[in-house]
């Protein structure tokens, strides 16, 4: 079992088994397998309460005493579970070894595995792997992967293979700075791109000196590393240098990432499944654990209790070693993952951009002329309204609007909406109104006739600036003779009524953060926190108290409250308002959720629009137009990381027609 380096904690799940006995475990085995049938869950439940050392040992006296090998006998016994047993028994290196000499033979490669395996171990790890694929196969792990890949891709990976990544901890603050500029020049700066740079600066430098050039990458260019390789380089190149990038960061986070993916959605990536919680049993479980409960608000035990089934589960929740699932708890150390997540959200200071832009050499007097023509006579041109529309910006559609009165006395508005129909209609008439404008009508019509779409109101009201509530207000009252609060006061009720409507003020505070204020507001959550459960004056005082917080100080002392909160009580607070009841939850949560990271917030209910049967188009519009010159771009980024599909990606395969071809152009792009 690798041992954790002096001072250094063990993180891994599995352990050595105490009082061990190898001959005993081996006889046990024996007997499971013996006769007709075998007893499967004894021999599961032997395999993985052993370590990986120990399990060396059971493999030696089984071939002792029965002359037999252990591995061929249980992969003959358990046929269904053979890829996790011969994982479990094989020591890493030749597990590894395993793991890649299927992915390189045959017809066809697995460059998923090979990307998750070489851009993750250590050099040590690379040098044991290369040793065990010489050992077990008699062949050279160089010139197989050589052999099975190319260009770009197979460079890298031979990189990776030399494990001879720089180890010192001393960094050169000279060296770091010539590196951003190399990679900056390399990419962004240069007609095509310098792969080799790429290839030599992320494939050498330590772990320790690439996090400080991807954080000066970040100062000087305004955009994250991961944006400029997506945007420079591309096919399976493209992901192993961003795999490579995620593992420098955080190899444990990298592992949460692949295991939600091998879960989510219709059906189970059972190898990579395996793969994972074997190799990374003893070595860092328990800081993936904690990443993936902070990150997908589940933990990694009952993703897996829900996503597989018999035994197997039952192997795979032994390594995985434990559920963190007390509804929102953490270990103490995922606290302090979540606390230092807080500390670089702080900080953080990221660029919003959107997607549509002014365009140059405008000319409204043209457009309002194209315009008339693609809906002057029989049928309509589409085409011609989608290119002019979505464009242009908002500002530059106000003016062709009013180009197009003055030139035709008519209302294009009026025009557009005779023309068009359905889904492209709703498109297309959102774009052309003023954001305040538009935002009104759709609180508007979340607020008519029958039943209130509350989801509407809490996503426009929880993540507006107070300059655009209040510009929201003014067209609210211009459009609908009403006020927005008088409005909202005679459709809802209640605690939620309350929240709305203060969050329909736009006094929410814009200064920076009080540390100790901060604190006493962190307080008055916890106290929430602990009495959850009871129905008292004192709880809906301390309710009345929380809403106040969250709805009137700014963003950043929020996320001063937020990071308090989770040193104070090791919870996340968000996981804390999911405790609570209908739509002040949902309300509660959309509000931290946009303070955490808005464009996050968006890119999941963008895809929540998409997913499953069925397409919500009504937030898939209104999300696209409102946010479209704003941070469009960071959503984009957000959705990639997110749910390894791009945006454009998920647009394209759940819309169609003229409606699909103009949500592209607002997209802006294919990530």
């Amino acid at each position: 079992m690798a041992k954790p380096a002096q001072g250094a904690r063990y993180r891994g799940s599995i352990h050595d088994f105490p009082n061990f006995d190898p001959s005993q475990d081996a006889e046990t085995l024996y007997n499971a397998m013996k006769g007709f049938g075998s007893d499967k869950e004894a021999i599961l439940e032997l395999i993985t309460s052993r370590s990986n050392r120990q399990r060396q040992e059971i493999c030696q006296n089984y071939k002792s005493l029965y002359g037999k090998d252990l591995i061929a006998d249980l992969k003959y016994e358990l046929t269904k579970f053979e890829r996790l047993i011969v994982g479990l028994m094989r020591p890493p290196a030749y597990g590894d070894a395993k793991e890649i000499k299927d992915a390189v033979s045959g017809i066809g490669t697995d460059e998923k595995c090979l990307t998750e395996i070489l851009a993750s171990r250590t050099n040590e790890q690379i040098h044991q792997l290369v040793a065990a694929y010489k050992d077990a196969y008699e062949r050279d792990l160089e010139a197989d992967v050589i052999g099975d890949t190319s260009g770009h891709f197979q460079k890298m990976l031979v990189v990776l293979l030399q494990g001879t990544r720089e180890e010192d901890d001393v960094v050169s603050e000279d060296l770091v700075h010539q590196d951003v500029q190399d990679l900056y020049e390399a990419g962004e700066l240069k007609w095509g791109t310098d792969e080799a740079q790429f290839i030599y600066i992320l494939g050498n430098r330590s772990k320790q000196h690439l996090r400080l050039v991807f954080d000066e990458y970040l100062k000087t260019t305004g955009k994250p590393i991961e944006a400029s390789i997506r945007g420079e380089l591309s096919g399976d190149f493209e992901k192993l240098m961003l795999a490579v990038v995620k593992c420098i960061r955080s190899t444990p986070e990298y592992f949460a990432e692949r295991l939600f993916k091998a879960m989510k959605g219709l059906g189970t990536r059972d190898n990579t499944l395996i793969r994972i919680m074997v190799s990374r049993s003893e070595l860092d479980m328990l800081d993936i654990r904690e990443i993936f409960r902070t990150k997908y608000e589940k933990s990694l035990y009952s993703m897996i209790k829900n996503d597989t089934s018999g035994e197997y589960k039952k192997a795979l929740l032994k390594l995985c070693g434990g559920d963190d699932d007390a509804a929102g708890q953490f270990f103490p150390e995922a606290a302090q993952v979540a606390y230092q997540m807080w500390e670089l959200s702080a900080v953080a200071r990221v660029e919003l951009k959107g997607t549509v832009h002014p365009a140059g050499d405008f000319n409204p007097d043209a457009d309002a002329k194209a315009l008339r023509k693609a809906m002057k006579g029989l049928g309509t041109d589409e085409d011609t309204i989608i290119d002019i529309v979505t464009r242009r910006s908002n500002a530059q559609r106000q003016q062709i609007r009013q180009t197009f009165k003055s030139h035709f006395g008519r209302d294009l508005m009026v025009d557009l909406k005779s023309e068009l129909s359905g889904d492209l209609a709703r498109l297309i008439l959102g774009l052309m109104m003023p954001p305040a404008h538009y935002d009104a009508k759709q609180l508007k019509k979340a607020m008519e006739g029958a039943g209130t779409d509350e989801k509407a109101l809490i996503e426009i009201l929880a993540t507006r600036t107070n300059a655009e509530i209040r510009a929201i207000n003014e067209a609210y009252k211009e459009d609908y003779h009403k006020s927005l609060e008088d409005a909202l006061s005679s459709d809802t009720s209640g605690h939620f009524k309350r929240i709305l409507i203060s969050l329909a003020t736009g006094n929410r505070e814009e200064g920076g953060e009080d540390r100790t204020r901060a604190q006493e507001d962190a307080k008055v959550a916890a106290e929430i926190l602990e009495i959850a459960d009871t129905s008292s004056g004192d709880k809906t005082s301390l309710e009345t108290r929380f809403m106040t917080i969250l709805c009137t100080r700014s963003y950043q002392h929020l996320r001063r409250v937020f990071q308090e909160f989770v040193k104070m009580t090791n919870y996340d607070v968000e996981h804390t308002i999911k405790e609570m009841s209908g739509d002040v939850r949902d309300v509660f949560v959309a509000i931290v959720q946009s303070v955490k990271n808005k464009p996050l917030f968006f890119a999941d209910k963008l895809y929540k629009s998409m997913k499953g049967a069925g397409t919500d188009e009504k937030t898939l519009t209104r999300i696209m137009i409102s946010r479209s010159e704003i941070d469009l771009l960071n959503i984009r980024r957000e959705f990639i990381e997110k749910y390894d599909k791009s945006l454009h990606q998920a647009i394209e395969g759940d819309t169609s027609g003229h409606f699909l071809k103009a949500l592209l152009a607002i997209c802006g792009g294919e990530d």
